[in-house]
């Protein structure tokens, strides 16, 4: 046992002494490379703030953000992240997204096709109906906020504004019925408005997505109607025939689906969804 814990020390001690060598190379060569090369491996600032060197021909820095403005870049940063990853969700709550997703699953119930057109097809016809519709909007806020934010004429705040103006003029558009507007308003404890200007976001917002479901849901009915009355024919007189243990939906899945080719369906459907909004 003693030989075998003296020949562990020995390994033990051998392998400190190599990596304190190699250590020691290598702090030994790092100047001399800076040398070859003509710049200094590593420049003390003088300050804790930050180090900068360079490692041949690249250049680095590093800073531990103590500085005034480092603060106010992590928020910046912080709230980047954040609008990317509630991205989805606006996309949804301030465009039209809303109202067609709505509608084309309302059409797909009606055919009683289940999973056809699949969740993916109708996302993306919804999303890029949705872009159709909202280009307009999209290139108003573009000129007027985000390129004079990025040419630096604006500030932060000032681009806000000038960005959420159309959005918030879209929605208010949108709502015909101003019962909705005023049910949170008044669940905000606001009772007085002057200019639509004077309306919180947070108030418009959840104001525009009910509007935007009771408009889709009223769209939805009548798009039943013509569907259900199939479906009575054919129970009708699948009843009268005696065959009670056939499925109506079977057999008037056809017919409905015919009536839908005939009809042109999908252009008239999506075409007057669209004059909707305007």
């Amino acid at each position: 046992m003693n030989v075998h814990g003296n020949r562990r020390t020995i390994c033990n001690m051998v392998l400190i002494i190599v990596i304190a060598v190699l250590i020691m190379a290598f702090a030994d060569a790092k100047p001399a490379y800076a040398a070859e090369v003509g710049v200094p491996a590593v420049e003390d600032t003088g300050s804790t703030q930050g180090v900068r060197g360079a490692l041949g021909p690249l250049e680095f820095s590093l800073n531990t953000g103590e500085d005034e403005k480092g603060l106010a870049s992590t928020l910046q940063m912080l709230m980047v992240l954040t609008v990317i990853s509630l991205a989805p969700s606006i996309l949804i709550m301030v465009t039209s997204f809303t109202r067609i997703i709505v509608v084309l699953h309302f059409v797909r119930s009606a055919l009683g096709t289940q999973t056809t057109p699949p969740n993916q097809v109708l996302i993306g016809l919804a999303l890029f109906i949705t872009m159709f519709i909202m280009s307009p909007v999209i290139t108003k806020v573009n000129n007027e906020a985000i390129k004079p934010l990025s040419a630096g004429e604006i500030t932060q705040e000032e681009a806000w504004q000038a960005g959420i103006a159309p959005i918030r003029t879209f929605m208010l558009e949108q709502m015909d019925d101003a019962k909705d507007l005023k049910l949170f308003l008044d669940i905000a404890g606001i009772s007085e408005v002057k200019t639509p200007d004077d309306i919180p976001i947070t108030v418009v917002i959840p104001a525009f997505l009910i509007s935007e479901l009771r408009k889709a849901f009223i769209i939805g009915f009548l798009i039943y109607i013509p569907f259900i009355i199939i479906d009575m024919v054919v129970a009708s007189t699948l009843m009268s025939m005696g065959m009670m243990m056939l499925p109506p939906t079977m057999i008037s899945m056809p017919f409905k689906i015919l009536l839908f080719i005939i009809a042109d369906g999908w252009n008239l459907i999506i075409g007057q969804l669209v004059k909707t909004f305007y």
